[in-house]
């Protein structure tokens, strides 16, 4: 079968590799659709796993079930998640899935953007869903990402009337948007230097994008004299992060994305932020209630991958899909299609 192979971010390459075989309670997905997650072309990131076969928002169709699997039959239209928690620990009982001992243990085999995928016995039996007809597979690609973005909305709270803010709206920062949006939370307001994003976000039903450094204080404050109740940030640089904190509000809860290289330091004066009495959160990735609100939001129509997908590439072309996906601007979400 063919599989796209990452070497490097300017070394994607479609190769040949062994077809995945299910094993008992496995099951095989011929993929149909794959987002290309901001992770994925996330330099320092990638050359954590390189080479690797990425890809870690899939839909597709079951072609292969194993001994044991009686859940699922060859034909039907499912999502995986790449990784599946235990269900019984005590992180797994508090809805932390993400720190589970199993959690990391478990992958997609090789990796989404590949023909064939192998769902592993814990995926199968715990986070695994079926797509409704009703939705496009572009729209399964999108679960796990809208997942994430309903993990960190339920982190920080964000309930009716809350004032919002998102920094960085890329496909990401839209779907935390939209989720913060189907909570009730309202004003919503954006902020990112591209007019094209900006744009996206309107079309899409923020309230108000500025850029940063000039106009969001001022829209922020606009849509809330005393600042934001919540406020997510994506990008890692320390002006981005300083600029979250000044736009919070009194009680406020700033909620940090994106993956942070190890190696990054951001300094900060905690005495306004004591004062305001401000809770700095962090939200990684999601788990398995996540990923079944995520596609109850899709069925409800709150996020549709026809407005949020703007290229589709086709998979023997998947290093275009990478180029893309880091060009920003215009691009919002780029999907390898099969």
């Amino acid at each position: 079968m063919k599989a796209v192979l990452v070497r490097s971010l300017d070394d994607v390459a479609v190769v040949d590799m062994d077809p995945p075989v299910a094993g008992p309670g496995e099951i095989v997905v011929a993929m149909k659709a794959v987002g290309i997650c901001g992770s994925d072309t996330t330099p320092w990131y990638v050359e954590t796993k390189a080479p690797v076969v990425l890809g870690h928002e899939p839909a597709g169709v079951v072609a292969e079930v194993g001994a044991l699997v009686t859940a699922f039959r060859p034909g039907d239209r499912v999502v995986v998640h790449h990784h599946a928690a235990c269900g019984a620990c005590r992180f797994c009982r508090a809805g932390e899935d993400v720190m589970c001992p199993e959690w990391k243990k478990t992958r997609l085999h090789p990796g989404g953007l590949a023909e064939r995928v192998r769902v592993e016995e814990a995926a199968v039996a715990r986070d695994t869903l079926r797509l409704p007809d009703a939705l496009s597979f572009e729209d399964g690609a999108l679960v796990e990402p809208l997942a994430c973005a309903v993990k960190a909305a339920r982190r920080a709270r964000v309930g009716a009337g809350d004032a919002v803010a998102v920094i960085g709206l890329g496909a990401n920062g839209i779907l935390l948007g939209l989720v913060a949006k189907s909570a009730g939370a309202g004003p919503l307001v954006g902020c990112d230097p591209d007019p094209a994003r900006r744009a996206h976000a309107r079309r899409l039903g923020f309230d108000a994008a500025g850029e940063p450094g000039r106009d969001f204080s001022e829209k922020v404050k606009r849509a809330s004299a005393v600042g934001a109740d919540v406020v997510f940030v994506l990008p890692t640089a320390e002006e981005a992060v300083l600029s979250s904190l000044e736009a919070a509000g009194p009680a406020g809860r700033v909620v940090f994305y994106s993956p942070v290289e190890p190696s990054k330091a951001w300094r900060l004066s905690p005495h306004s932020l004591y004062l305001r009495d401000l809770s700095l959160l962090f939200s990684y990735s999601c788990g398995a209630a996540d990923m079944r609100e995520a596609l109850a939001l899709l069925e409800r129509g709150t996020v549709r991958a026809a407005d949020l997908v703007t290229h589709r590439v086709p998979f023997a072309r998947a290093g275009e899909a990478f180029a893309l996906a880091r060009k920003g601007g215009d691009v919002l979400k780029v999907v390898v299609t099969f």
